[in-house]
């Protein structure tokens, strides 16, 4: 199976906040915010694998600042790392101001999908080659991630967490 690099599954998601879509502030429901970074995380991870993908995790979400009723949103999700048959997948979101069109990241996460075939059974995902220095510093920390992860679920022995005991030596 041939490796593919992060921008093969570059997904980007351009919305406009609605009123119905905010709370009491008129700022976009995180709920809805996340909603949003949840298919297009899933959508990257469909175009890595060319598989069904499900959501197995939200493994961090960062809420930086509040999207007012009326901005531009765009979410921008791409998988960072590929393990067997699991993505991360990493998702920034950002808003433009409405006259000047500068961006402003105003949202984070970290997503994780499986590949699956029509049975619900796992299937391999191609492996990842990162090329820009933020796309190699998202694939390294994905595994001292994963490692946490597994860690904090009882899967994993601590002292076989390779790349997380390397950051305290």
């Amino acid at each position: 199976m041939k490796a593919k690099t992060p921008k093969e599954s570059l997904t980007v998601l351009t919305d406009m906040v609605l009123p119905g879509e905010t709370n009491p502030l008129n700022n976009l429901f995180g709920g809805e915010i996340l909603a949003r970074m949840d298919r297009a995380c899933s959508i990257a991870a469909r175009r890595h694998s060319r598989r069904i993908v499900v959501t197995a995790s939200v493994n961090h979400v960062s809420f930086a600042k509040a999207v007012p009723v009326g901005s531009v949103v765009t979410v921008e999700a791409k998988v960072s790392r590929a393990f067997k048959s699991s993505m991360e997948v990493y998702v920034d979101v950002w808003i433009e101001d409405r006259e000047s069109g500068e961006k402003t990241r105003v949202n984070e996460g970290i997503y994780t999908f499986v590949a699956v075939d029509e049975t619900g059974s796992t299937v391999l995902v191609p492996k990842i080659t990162p090329e820009t220095a933020l796309e190699v510093q998202r694939f390294e920390g994905a595994l001292r991630r994963k490692q946490l992860s597994l860690i904090l679920s009882g899967k994993m022995n601590p002292e076989d967490a390779t790349e997380l005991k390397a950051l305290f030596k």
